[in-house]
């Protein structure tokens, strides 16, 4: 059975988690706060993101008060740029090498009904790239 982001217990994989990290010599208040800032080629647009009150406001300085800066290289590098955040969050919180271990061999789905890239979208025929990270770092730590 699929082990799906949005539950309580595996909320913790979701990018806008309460979950602080130390990214690149700076702190972050979520993941989503640093994949947003880490887009944007201004740096004050960057410190702009990195301090939004929360994941969403991040998001929508990214995408739209800092839209024109946003990295040309970003598509290219940014499944490696979630990658490096999240093997910061993993090893900063035992909250999430806990859940990590706990998936067991399961399938681990960032359930989003509208993102096809990171999620598995509406219909399930989504990349569930997020997902897949996840499941990557399971089998480098060897919880399983």
């Amino acid at each position: 059975m699929p082990i799906n982001f949005y539950t309580p217990r595996f909320y913790v994989f979701n990018n806008f988690s309460a979950h602080a990290i130390e990214f690149r010599g700076k702190l972050y208040p979520t993941c989503e706060h640093a994949y947003q800032a880490t887009k944007c080629t201004d740096l004050v647009g960057q410190e702009e993101i990195r301090r939004a009150r929360s994941p969403l406001e991040a998001k929508a300085l990214a995408n739209e008060t800092y839209k024109a800066a946003k990295d040309p290289d970003w598509e290219r590098k940014k499944v490696e740029v979630v990658e490096e955040i999240l093997r910061a969050k993993l090893a900063q919180h035992a909250e999430a090498r806990d859940a990590l271990r706990d998936t067991g061999c399961e399938e681990i789905v960032e359930d989003s009904p509208t993102d096809y890239f990171w999620g598995e979208g509406v219909d399930g025929s989504g990349r569930n790239v997020l997902g897949k990270l996840w499941m990557k770092l399971r089998a480098e730590t060897l919880f399983v």
